[in-house]
């Protein structure tokens, strides 16, 4: 038995599933959170994806379940796809308990749905069809007794916060609540603050192990010209499996389609795919049948593939954190991976941003043919961005050399 997890306190159950699955030491993220969680502490968890804390907050909702006994767990997520793979590794963690973990989401048939939560002990779901069930009353949740909210930061991004509070009412007062978020806005503190009853906070460090393990580079290249560099890249034999992030679902089709169009087997997912659309491409991707899979952010929360060798930014995040996010999907279980990302100028600023994020600048690839012209300076040290106010409610722009050179709408009227 892995002695390791054992000391944590983790049910015979789970430590037989552990042993059987080839865990041998457990992560930073789940020792620290797994004795709390099964102490029936409420925690705040800040790590990133790939950490391990489906396992971390599994634990509990395992140990607290008895079959038969009604919904006792539930564990709200912002896409289908993490939906999908939590409920997975979730089953893989049971052992020989006798409970029924299913997850609910849209896209799927809601009689199959509601057959199903007849008989679950653990439900996973998306809080737009958790509340669909709801208001159907084809869901009870007055036995549940651990609620997880993970990628809690996403979830008030995605706009879920009137959702989620609406599904808070339907809980009993008395429960357990855990909050798993990779990064901690005030905005996800300032809710669990009126969700959490006396939480211990943990915060991994989002970038530590995984910087470390992963080669990372940067383009600096003019718009016009990233797809021929991809292309360029992809013509590579090393590549083998390629993600690509793009910041738009339009933006996402057209990569997809320049590159089928140059022979390179492309599938897309973002959130204008239906669910099974979005499932054939995710399993064609991991099963190797599709060597490149182009994304957007939220669509890609969720996959977890296995030795996926190479990670493409054909669009810079603005969002820092979400740099490392996107290129920890290589180099899972400490295994390496490339991480390349294309910069063109008005992308400078988000690259600097992530320097500043890393501590070390990405080193720059000058040797190839689409090499922007102009000088080029990756360092950390920059000038603070001033913003300037936008006319428009819920809007701003950011300005540089007294010129405006980007406007974002927010999505949260707080923002």
């Amino acid at each position: 038995m892995p002695e390791k997890f054992r000391q944590l306190g983790i049910s015979e159950h789970t430590l037989h599933a552990i042993k059987t699955l080839g865990f041998e030491t457990p992560s930073e993220i789940q020792e620290k959170a797994i004795p709390l969680v099964l102490e029936g502490k409420d925690v705040i968890a800040g790590a990133s994806t790939g950490s391990g804390k489906t396992l971390a907050f599994g634990t509990g909702i395992i140990h607290n379940s008895k079959p038969d006994y009604g919904i006792q767990g539930l564990i709200l997520a912002p896409t289908r796809e993490l939906a999908v793979q939590i409920t997975k590794e979730l089953k893989k963690f049971l052992g020989e308990k006798k409970l029924r973990v299913i997850s609910v989401y849209g896209g799927m048939s809601m009689g199959r749905q509601m057959d199903e939560m007849r008989n679950a002990e653990i439900v996973v779901g998306t809080p737009g069809r958790i509340l669909d069930h709801l208001s159907r009353r084809s869901l009870n949740l007055q036995f549940v007794k651990t609620l997880v909210l993970d990628e809690a930061d996403r979830m008030l991004d995605m706009g879920f916060i009137y959702d989620i509070k609406r599904i808070l009412a339907k809980l009993p007062a008395k429960r357990q609540s855990l909050f798993f978020s990779a990064t901690m806005p005030p905005e996800i503190v300032k809710l669990a603050n009126t969700i959490l009853t006396d939480p211990v906070k943990i915060e991994i460090a989002p970038y530590s192990k995984t910087i470390e393990v992963i080669k990372q580079a940067v383009y600096f290249v003019s718009r016009p010209d990233k797809k021929n560099l991809l292309i360029h890249i992809l013509k590579n034999e090393n590549v083998s499996s390629a993600l690509v992030f793009t910041r738009t679902k339009r933006g996402a089709d057209s990569v997809t389609k320049f590159l089928n169009d140059s022979k390179i087997h492309a599938d897309t997912i973002h959130g204008n795919k239906s669910q099974q659309a979005r499932q054939r491409a995710l399993n064609n991707f991991k099963s190797n049948r599709t060597r490149v899979l182009v994304a957007t952010d939220i669509a890609a929360r969720g996959i977890d593939i296995e030795k996926l060798s190479h990670v493409f930014n054909y669009d810079i995040p603005d969002f820092s954190e979400m740099y490392i996010h996107r290129i920890g999907r290589t180099g899972r279980a400490g295994l390496g991976g490339t991480a390349i990302s294309f910069c063109d100028a008005e992308e400078r600023y988000y690259l600097k941003e992530i320097n500043r994020l890393i501590k070390t600048p990405i080193p720059v690839i000058d040797d190839h043919p689409y090499k922007s012209g102009e000088a080029e300076n990756n360092s950390i040290e920059i000038p603070v961005k001033k913003f300037k106010a936008s006319k428009k409610p819920g809007s701003f722009h950011f300005s540089r050399d007294s010129k405006k050179r980007w406007v974002r709408k927010s999505r949260s009227k707080k923002w």
